[in-house]
């Protein structure tokens, strides 16, 4: 059996190339067996027109499925397959148990030369009308493990809830999935580069604070109404993300709205607020809507499933964590149109917007910066840790002496293992709108010192200052000294400017 062929991605496919990598590689696999994929990601991810590339390339079946009563889905389906195989009147299936039986049947032997790529979008759509589809599927599945087949079937969804119940604990499909891919947005130097903006960082940070890195929002949305430099920035604000006339103005509530498992949206749109306003702790969040944190586990747990909230735990104290909103559009409607939406539906976008100023930086841009300070280290700025590995987070480092606690923003630890003990590679801090001095660095030289109290090893660890601001010129001289392996770290920097090694 000669391997199959990879495709290659399309030129009009941007970035994605590990998706497509990972796509390719389960479609091509040389096994005579049905195989079964997952693919999942919240709206506007641009899943479909992966997809359908894909699907092109390799000349598949694409069905996309829409929100229907089951008669009408198979009418819709048995249509689509008859146009896939050229037949010039429509396939008439009876139940699900007919279609799913006739379909696998398609991708028996004489498609050893070439796997039959299936793509069923939207899949959630049918599941809800049509709850047996899995376990027909798993019963298909499980029966070509035994009789050749060369199905690839690609189950995709948006409702994330959903897909991720697709393969847990005692669900049909449990185990019968060679691949689960999720489509996520694209990292924060990616959308630089889509949105066109990557040679001002300046403003492609402050873009990807309100829009972050969802695809759909550049071309269908906003028609590539994209801001030409940082004076434009206000501008372009008003008259996209804050007009009552523009697809982005209502997009977050739609976002929430779209997620099968929330029903009470206000409630829902309270906890976010809450996380917008700082209150990132499950006591918080309790607190700020007036629940008990025993009554908000359930709406937590939804938002964290939607991938809509992320709880992050603290990396220097166990059992401590903070909740983080993960879609910048909601972030910023939580925090700046929410609190004003009637005086935005009534056209005030410009004085709304001028009168955002602080709460913008404060409870949008800085909170995404440090998050973005993170994706760094996670990515490029690995490099500058040289060959140390550990987790990338942040945390609170409590110091009694002086009754404070010392939030450090971006942190490495390396857990201990085998009598070693952890080791602190990098403690950073993150600053949005502020000049930073040799008082923020002395904050993070006094957290090291007490974890090297508390028995971790800090022999190794570099103290990094990020800054969208800027750094003053004392806290600049300490840096070219060398001094403990001090980092200076930018918007410039972070864009893929070449941060100074200091001296070891």
């Amino acid at each position: 059996m000669r391997p199959h062929t990879h495709p290659h991605k399309p030129s009009h496919v941007f970035d994605r190339g590990a998706e497509w990598d990972a796509l390719s590689a389960f479609v091509s696999r040389p096994l005579p067996h049905a195989m079964l994929g997952i693919v999942s990601g919240r709206r506007r991810m641009g899943k479909t027109y992966l997809l359908r590339a894909l699907v092109e390339q390799l000349g598949g079946f694409y069905f996309g499925a829409t929100a229907a009563t089951e008669a009408e889905s198979l009418r819709q389906f048995g249509a689509a397959l008859a146009d896939h195989a050229g037949s010039p009147a429509p396939f008439s299936f009876a139940t699900w148990d007919d279609a799913i039986s006739y379909l696998f049947g398609l991708a028996g032997p004489r498609h050893a030369d070439a796997p039959l790529l299936v793509v069923i979008d939207e899949f959630p759509y049918l599941a809800k009308t049509a709850p047996e589809l899995p376990s027909l599927i798993q019963r298909e599945i499980d029966r070509f493990q035994i009789d050749e087949s060369w199905m690839r079937l690609l189950l995709c969804g948006s409702a994330m809830s959903v897909m991720g119940g697709l393969l847990a604990s005692t669900a049909p499909l449990r185990g019968r999935a060679q691949m689960e891919l999720v489509v996520r947005p694209f990292g924060y130097r990616a959308a630089a580069d889509f949105w066109g903006v990557a040679e001002t960082p300046a403003l492609a940070a402050r873009l990807h604070a309100v829009v972050g890195g969802t695809p759909a929002y550049r071309r269908q949305f906003l028609g590539d109404d994209v801001p030409g430099s940082l004076e434009e920035f206000d501008d372009w604000i008003c008259r996209t993300v804050l007009s009552p006339f523009s697809p982005l103005f209502r997009e977050a509530r739609y976002l929430l709205a779209e997620e099968a498992d929330i029903r009470d949206t206000a409630l829902y749109h309270s906890v976010l607020a809450a996380v917008a306003q700082g209150n990132t702790t499950r006591g918080g969040i309790a607190g700020y809507i007036g629940r008990k944190s025993v009554d908000i586990s359930h709406p937590l747990h939804v938002l964290e499933d939607s991938h809509l909230l992320a709880r992050e735990a603290d990396i220097f104290r166990a059992g401590k964590s903070q909740y983080r909103i993960t879609e910048p559009l909601i972030n910023f409607y939580e925090a700046v149109m929410r609190p004003a939406w009637a005086r935005l539906e009534s056209g005030q976008a410009a004085e709304v917007w001028a009168q955002s100023a602080e709460r913008f930086a404060a409870q949008v841009a800085g909170p995404h910066f440090e998050a973005v300070c993170r994706e760094y280290l996670l990515g490029p700025g690995r490099s500058l840790l040289g060959p140390a590995l550990g987790e990338v987070g942040c945390g609170v480092v409590t110091d009694p002496a002086a009754r404070r606690q010392i939030q450090v923003d971006a942190a490495v630890v390396e857990p201990g293992s085998g009598g070693r003990r952890p080791a602190v590679h990098l403690l950073g801090e993150a600053k949005w709108g502020t000049v930073m001095g040799l008082s923020h660095l002395e904050r993070l030289a006094r957290a090291r010192e007490l974890l090297a109290g508390r028995g971790m090893d800090t022999g190794q660890c570099r103290l990094a200052c990020f800054s969208a601001a800027g750094f003053s010129d004392a806290l600049r001289g300490e840096a070219a000294r060398g001094g403990d392996g001090v980092l200076l770290i930018g918007v410039d920097e972070l864009y893929g400017g070449a941060v100074p090694a200091a001296p070891r």
